[in-house]
């Protein structure tokens, strides 16, 4: 600050636009730089000069963020702009007068507010009021809000669409409504420190100075002008430093309970945009890489081609956000556009939107954040607001960035689940797509049902093996767990039963040398299985179990049947000691095979869920699959999903 006339410097971006001028500069005070182009603006001074002149120049690139001034013949600049916060504030204050000045009396119908030059242009008054770093704000006679600029929202973090228009007594300035209604009655100027003994019920964050001042026009009080600015006490400052971490561990820990709630990456992709609009923006879409291609490292470029899993709007650009690609559509983003350049350097892009960005007509804030985990790129995160909320700034690009970092673990995740899913998926199918060939004298049907759960593929297995004889051997088992693994120890089980039936041993002792095998390989997981041996020429089933459900006949005229086998402990623990069991085969009847995903449930006891299956009335004659369909219908109706997977195989004899 020099001389008698204060100056209000300003930081100006480089993509401010140029701010026009009518006029040349006022003796004693001159840009510093011929390329600049000086912004003159005029308004009462609040040191009782007739005139404040108020200057915004374009700096230099090379001196971004800094103004150049020439104070009469003596070069001022180039030096930071940060002048005295209450000088600021003083002039703020005025030039919102002067505004003031022009809504009174337009409002009032009276035209002009008096003086000459561009300085007098209310449109310049606000061009200059936007880009200042001082809040300000205009609230009229009947204190309802009706003007604030950018640094007022965003140093209260109070929306625009939450204030404009409005009474202070309904937004968050109610706290602050006795102040505002004695500045109106009296005309005198208060001023409080948000977050100590004298801003109680503030509505601001702590650490700031508000002041209000009456806005006065043709000798009468029409309004309020209210200033936010910083506070420089160093308490004060660590004070809203832990405010700040405060905040930002509350939205981390609130995103953790929210976001990866399940192993699937269109829900995970939905919680994110679900989470961040409208809490932290307007506009969220959430794109990640196809399945199919594998992420390339951060900063080494990526796929253009993604995937989009989550999309969310506020109301106002829900009918623009329907214009986009929809959840479940691929996405490519062009060329230039900030989604483009994230994804080329794996880094955060915050911007104002460009014709090249894909984002809905009234997004005037774009922060594209890239999704990385472990190391490589896997999406972007895009979050747009309105010209009703603050644009982000960069501290919000940096506590977003730890958001989207988490977000982007999960989805990783979500991933890498999916892909091992379906290897093991692909590797169930090809094993159970039909059981092996039985005898003509023995029809066969078998189902697979996975379970509704993340845990798509389990263990659950089946197969027959033609013998000699006419005899054909049918074999249910369960292998613990889900996955590749569990499909792998599932395809190990049936290659070396296939071996060992080879030998035609009886099916306790197929059971046994199996048990062996399986528990020489210490990373093989423990299953059950039950065998059974049809010999229609003989009229008989021969039974054994290792640790598996009895299985069901199903004969002409009677109940259903749980048929009593010796049941010996699951294969892979070594323990051994299985027998076997005879019963009689008769024409007509039917065996069903399944495994525990079809009876059992989680609040209820085995040998309640097995009562149930016996309780069945099922058909005794007709196809086989339609006995199947029965059975599911039974046990496990839809659309209600299976808590486990389901295997299910049923043999009858063919009638000679």
């Amino acid at each position: 600050m020099t001389g008698d006339h204060p100056v209000f410097a300003c930081r100006i971006p480089r993509s401010h636009p140029r701010l026009p001028t009518t006029s040349p500069l006022p003796h004693g005070l001159a840009a510093g730089s011929a390329r600049s182009r000086p912004h003159p603006v005029t308004a009462p001074s609040p040191t009782g000069q007739r005139f404040t002149h108020l200057w915004a120049c374009r700096a230099r690139a090379r001196d971004h963020g800094r103004m150049h001034f020439r104070h009469g013949n003596r070069a001022e600049g180039p030096r930071p702009a940060s002048p005295d916060s209450r000088s600021l504030a003083a002039t703020a204050a005025a030039l919102a007068a002067r505004l003031g000045a022009f809504t009174s009396g337009d409002s009032a119908g009276g035209g002009s507010a008096g003086g000459e030059g561009p300085g007098d242009d209310p449109e310049r008054l606000r061009e200059v009021l936007a880009a200042a770093p001082v809040g300000v704000a205009l609230l009229d006679e009947r204190l309802r809000w009706q003007y604030l600029n950018a640094a007022f929202t965003t140093a209260t973090g109070l929306r625009r669409a939450d204030l404009l228009g409005r009474a202070a007594g309904a937004t968050a300035f109610a706290g602050a409504l006795g102040i505002l209604r004695r500045v109106l009655a009296d005309g005198l100027a208060r001023e409080h420190a948000t977050g100590g003994p004298d801003g109680a019920g503030a509505p601001v964050p702590p650490g700031l100075r508000v002041r209000y001042r009456a806005l006065r026009h043709a000798g009468r009080t029409t309004g309020v002008i209210v200033v936010v600015l910083d506070d420089p006490d160093p308490a004060r400052e660590q004070l809203r430093e832990l405010e700040r971490a405060r905040a930002r561990l509350a939205l981390l820990d609130a995103a953790t309970e929210r976001i990866g709630t399940t192993l699937d990456v269109g829900t995970t992709g939905t919680e994110l945009a679900a989470f961040a609009v409208p809490r932290l923006a307007d506009l969220a879409t959430v794109d990640v890489l196809p399945p199919a291609v594998e992420p390339a490292r951060v900063g080494h470029g990526a796929s253009q081609r993604l995937h989009r899993v989550g999309a969310r709007a506020v109301p106002a650009l829900a009918d623009a956000l329907a214009e986009l690609p929809r959840p479940g559509e691929s996405i490519r983003h062009r060329e230039g556009s900030a989604a483009a350049r994230s994804l080329a350097g794996g880094v955060a892009v915050l911007t104002e939107p460009g014709p090249e960005d894909s984002c809905p007509a009234g997004t005037t804030s774009l922060l594209v954040l890239p999704l990385a985990a472990r190391g490589r790129l896997i999406g972007l995160l895009t979050l747009g607001r309105t010209a009703a909320g603050p644009a982000f700034t960069p501290d919000e690009a940096a506590l977003l960035g730890d958001l989207a970092a988490r977000a982007a673990t999960a989805l990783d995740n979500a991933r890498s689940f999916a892909r091992s899913q379906g290897i093991a998926l692909e590797l169930q199918r090809a094993l159970l797509s039909e059981p092996g060939n039985p005898h003509q004298n023995l029809s066969l049907a078998s189902r697979y049902l996975p379970s509704g759960s993340s845990s798509v593929v389990g263990g659950d297995w089946f197969e027959t093996v033609r013998l000699p004889f006419g005899r054909t051997l049918l074999a249910m088992g369960d292998v613990m767990g889900h996955g590749v693994e569990a499909a792998v120890d599932m395809s190990h089980y049936r290659s070396a039963l296939r071996d060992l039936a080879g030998m035609d041993l009886p099916p306790h002792r197929i059971l046994r040398q199996l048990d062996n095998v399986i528990s020489a390989d210490d990373s093989a997981r423990p299953a059950t299985c039950l065998l059974a041996v049809a010999d229609p020429g003989r009229g008989r089933w021969t039974l054994s179990s290792a640790g598996h459900l009895p299985p069901a006949l199903i004969a002409p005229g009677r109940p259903t049947e749980l048929l009593r086998v010796p049941t010996g402990p699951p294969l892979g623990t070594g323990l051994g000691g299985y027998e076997q069991t005879a019963h009689p085969l008769l024409p007509g009847q039917t065996l069903l095979l399944y495994t525990d995903g079809l009876v059992e449930r989680r609040d209820e006891d085995i040998d309640a869920s097995l009562e149930r299956l016996a309780a069945l009335r099922l058909p005794t004659t007709g196809n086989l699959d339609e006995l199947l369909d029965a059975v599911l219908h039974s046990l496990a109706p839809p659309p209600a999903a299976a808590e486990d997977d389901i295997a299910l195989l049923v043999a009858r004899p063919r009638q000679r």
